[in-house]
């Protein structure tokens, strides 16, 4: 399963939302890539659940997974988190509870 099917079976339209949200912001190709590829992993990771009804204590879960047992480098997580907090506020348009912090 690639990116955009993760994201589209999870919330159907939400991969628009997200480059929408890309270009607004006017992030480069690379940062493009690494958001999609992080939000896609936290909605595999959460078994495609509609990202509506995810937290950010969903988010904590997470990244502590991703520190835990993948055993991510600290600027990975950090990466991720920043996805996250951007999926979070300017795709869905929630509050992160301030800013999620990488575990």
């Amino acid at each position: 399963m690639n990116i955009t099917e993760a994201l589209e079976q999870s919330q159907p339209g939400l991969v628009g939302r997200v480059n929408d949200a890309i270009r607004k912001h006017q992030l480069n190709q690379r940062a493009e890539q690494t958001y999609l590829h992080w939000i896609s992993r936290f909605v595999l990771f959460h078994g495609l659940k509609d990202p509506d009804h995810l937290a950010p204590d969903d988010c904590q879960l997470f990244l502590c997974y991703l520190k835990d047992r993948i055993k991510l480098s600290r600027a990975r997580l950090n990466q991720a988190s920043q996805a996250l907090n951007f999926f979070f506020e300017d795709v869905l348009g929630k509050a992160t509870a301030e800013q999620i912090v990488a575990a």
